[in-house]
Order: C-alpha cells, then sequence, then structure tokens
C-alpha cells in the first residue's frame, strides 16, 4: 500500500519551527571532489583485495566474468540513480528518491536496506586490513578493523573539503596499487584469454571443477557489492554544486573508472596466477611477492592497507549523511531526530557521524563472511526497489521536471526488475533470512509507530532550495 507524501510545510497538525529544524548542509563540492570522494568510496582498491579474493574462491577462472556482467547491471543501475537523483537531491539518497516516487512506506523498506548496507560494509572492508599490515605487524582481522573503523570515525567529524582532499591522496596510492598488480599479472601471463569465459576452480591438491551459471548468480550479490559505491554521489547531492547537472555525472564518471580499476586488475590475476590452485586460493599479495620480490609486495600491501583506511572514511562520511536526512525528515522518537540532525562546528553530523562509527567498530568482531553476504542481499534489493521507482520518474508532478533523464525508458527498469528478482532467489539462504527478519522488524515498526504518527514521523523533505 502506497501513502501520499506530505510536506511538513503543509501539515494541518505540525509546525517545524526554524529553531528547531535542522541545519542544512552546505553545497561546497564540484565534479571533481563529488568524484574523489565518490570514487574512493567505490574503493576499488579495497574491493579488489578485500572482496574479490572471496570470488576467486568460489568462481576462480570466472571471477572477471561475474564482475562484468555485475557491472552491466550497475550500468543500468547508475541511469536510474542519476535521474532519480537530480529529481530528488536529498542526502536522505535511495529512500528519498524512492520514498517520494514510490510513497513513504516504500522508502522506508529502502532505508532500511540502505542502513543494513551503510551499517556493515565499512566493516566488511575494514576486516581485511590485517592480511595487508602482516608484512610489519600481525594483529587479528577483528582488532585491525575495530582500529579502522575508529579512526575512520574520527576524520568523518572534520571538513567535508578536507576528506575530500584526504581521500584523493589515498585514492592515488590505491590506483598505483592496482597499475603495479595489472602490470606484474600480465607480465607473467600464464593462460589465454580465453579462460575468462571458461569458468575453473582448483584445491591444495590440484583437483579442478567447473564454474556454472548456477555458481555464477549465487555469487552475484557480492559482484554488485563490488561495485556499489558509486550510488555515493546521490548522498552528496545536498553538498555538490548544481546537483541537477553534476549528480549524474558524478555517479556515470565514478562507475566507469571503478570498474576499470577493479576489473584490469581482476584479469591481470586470473591470466598471471602461475597455477590453478593460488588463483582460486585468492592470495593477491603472495601473487605480487611471488612476481616481484617481498619489497614490492610489502609496498602493495601497505598501499593497499592505506586505501581501507581511506575507505572507511569515506564510507562513514557517506553513511553519517543518510542517519541526518533520517532524522531531519524525523523518523525515530523526538530526542532521536534532533540528535542525528545536530552539525558540528565542521558542519558534519556528528551524533549521526558516531552512531555509523561505533556500531562498525563493533561489527568486526561478527564472522566477515556472513557480513558480505548480506550486504549482498540487501543491496541487490536495494537496486531493485530503486528501479521500481525509476519506473515512476515520469508521471504527475514528476514528468516535466527539468532533470536529467536515462535512456531506454522503460525498458532498463523493467529489465533490472526481472534480473534482481531472480538473483536474489539465489543467494545465500542464511543471509536472506537475516535480511528478511529485518525488514520485517522495521515493517512492524513503520505499521505500529511511524504509520499512525505519519502527520509527524517519516516526513520526506527536500532542501528549501531544490523543492520540487
Amino acid at each position: 500500500m502506497t501513502d501520499t507524501l506530505r510536506p511538513p510545510a503543509t501539515s494541518p497538525t505540525v509546525t517545524v519551527s526554524t529553531a528547531d529544524a535542522p541545519r542544512k548542509l552546505n553545497r561546497s563540492l564540484g565534479v571533481v571532489g563529488g568524484t574523489l570522494l565518490t570514487l574512493s568510496c567505490v574503493t576499488p582498491a579495497s574491493s579488489l583485495f578485500v572482496i574479490v579474493p572471496t570470488l576467486f574462491n568460489s568462481l576462480g577462472t570466472a571471477t572477471a566474468l561475474t564482475i562484468g556482467i555485475g557491472a552491466l547491471l550497475c550500468v543500468a543501475v547508475a541511469f536510474a540513480y542519476s535521474e532519480l537523483g537530480t529529481l530528488v537531491p536529498s542526502a536522505g539518497g535511495e529512500y528519498a528518491m524512492v520514498g517520494t516516487l514510490a510513497g513513504r512506506f516504500a522508502g522506508w523498506l529502502v532505508f532500511i536496506q540502505s542502513l543494513i548496507v551503510v551499517m556493515i560494509v565499512p566493516s566488511v572492508i575494514a576486516i581485511g586490513t590485517a592480511a595487508y599490515l602482516a608484512p610489519i605487524v600481525n594483529v587479528s582481522p577483528a582488532v585491525a578493523g575495530g582500529a579502522v573503523m575508529l579512526a575512520a570515525t574520527v576524520a568523518g567529524l572534520l571538513d567535508l573539503r578536507a576528506n575530500a582532499w584526504i581521500t584523493g591522496i589515498f585514492l592515488v596510492l590505491e590506483v598505483i596499487a592496482a597499475g603495479v598488480v595489472s602490470f606484474l599479472g600480465f607480465a607473467h601471463q600464464q593462460r589465454g584469454l580465453s579462460s575468462l569465459f571458461h569458468g575453473v576452480t582448483a584445491d591444495a591438491q590440484g583437483h579442478t571443477g567447473g564454474v556454472g551459471l548456477t555458481a555464477i548468480m549465487a555469487a552475484m550479490g557480492t559482484a554488485l557489492f563490488v561495485t556499489q559505491g558509486f550510488s555515493t554521489a546521490i548522498y552528496l547531492s545536498e553538498e555538490l554544486e548544481n546537483p541537477r547537472r553534476n549528480v549524474a555525472r558524478t555517479v556515470l564518471w565514478t562507475l566507469g573508472l571503478s570498474c576499470v580499476v577493479i576489473m584490469v586488475p581482476v584479469i591481470a590475476i586470473t591470466l598471471g596466477a602461475p597455477d590453478l590452485a593460488t588463483l582460486t586460493g585468492g592470495d593477491i599479495s603472495s601473487m605480487v611477492a611471488g612476481w616481484s620480490d617481498s619489497a614490492m609486495g610489502t609496498f602493495i600491501s601497505l598501499c593497499i592497507a592505506l586505501a581501507i583506511i581511506n575507505a572507511g572514511i569515506v564510507m562513514v562520511i557517506q553513511n553519517s549523511r543518510v542517519l541526518f536526512a533520517s532524522g531531519r525528515d524525523r523518523a525515530w522518537p523526538e530526542p532521536v531526530n534532533k540528535a542525528f540532525g545536530t552539525l558540528n562546528r565542521f558542519n558534519a553530523p556528528w551524533v549521526s557521524t558516531l552512531a555509523v562509527g561505533l556500531p562498525g567498530a563493533a561489527l568486526c568482531f561478527v564472522p566477515g563472511q556472513l557480513l558480505t553476504n548480506i550486504t549482498g542481499v540487501a543491496v541487490a534489493a536495494l537496486y531493485l526497489l530503486v528501479a521500481v521507482a525509476a519506473l515512476l520518474s515520469r508521471r504527475g508532478a514528476h514528468k516535466d521536471v527539468p532533470a536529467w533523464r536515462q535512456p531506454l525508458w522503460p525498458v532498463l527498469p523493467v529489465i533490472l526488475i526481472v534480473v534482481l528478482g531472480y538473483v536474489l532467489t539465489q543467494l545465500d539462504t542464511t543471509a536472506l533470512v537475516w535480511t528478511g527478519a529485518i525488514t520485517v522488524a522495521a515493517s512492524l515498526y513503520w505499521v505500529f509507530y511511524l504509520r499512525p504518527r505519519q502527520e509527524s514521523r517519516w516526513v520526506i523533505t527536500l532542501p528549501e532550495d531544490e523543492q520540487i
């Protein structure tokens, strides 16, 4: 059932005073700064060196093909994000877009999926730090991940433009690391390009096995996760200059660049791994050391560790904006709303930042594979709901609004809905149960708390200068 949105300005029972309303975020980012932040949130190096090895474990030589299929799906998703992000330029991101176009309950379901993602993804990435710090210090993955999350939280409390430059510097190191791995992999090529289209895995004893379509579809949630961060642009849309133009440019540039930075090294690793067992093992650091020397392996490992820290900073920045917007839209009891909407002297939502960073540090002590699988389910569900909203983007008052418009509408959204619906049926059962349970609990919160208070709770708004 879909509810009609009721902007606060027209509500007969609610008056929001200027003194009590959260302050607006400053428009201080251009396309370059926004692209640096969004590309950093895709974290091509950390995705490559933390998430991709799990794909090598199950897919072997079919890893690049699977990521490529996921990237094609993400192109259609990026078109939907670009159109909806220019129609609804809000720090609320997906939930503001879907809630405005498809109704408040749909927006709430999207918010829950995005909340699952924003709370878990930084921890998944941070846990991978320990493996790449090994050349200089041995520390457990949970402890290393927790430390990274705490450091990222501190950085997230600072000025956004300063963080854009910090993450930009780290991003250069990420690209250097990915470039070195690509060069070494291609220089030590062991198999032909045809191997990329014939999935084979091997265990430690050298026993090989084929990879079929079922295995590829089962891994599609993780493949979507690899390039997921391109959506960061819409979370920053309240801080991007000229969002009607720059949101789409930032989303599309980010996806294109991240696919190159991730896909080229994956292909190089697949072709250059000394044997199938090593490739399936997914120990990229060891492969780099074998292709070069221990000093080069150490350099690459440290670059990767910095990339993960970079990812944590950007994700905390992005994710705090989601909670900031949910407080402004009064999704919670009033004391919580006020806290999430509070900005510090750097104009950063400091309570929201702590609410993302501190639980993220705790989640580092949960098994990483479970976190990865749950995230894959939430990302697929999130994209599916955005595709549904994209079908509604050209009706009523939104039909004639000046905005970036996606090509091949409505064909692409329909294809996305069908494909992502099928992908969800193929994902890990335990992860589906966990995600489903969280969604059911959130739906009950909607039924018993938000819906009876719809005049004063979960009122999705846009910044005053961006009202449609």
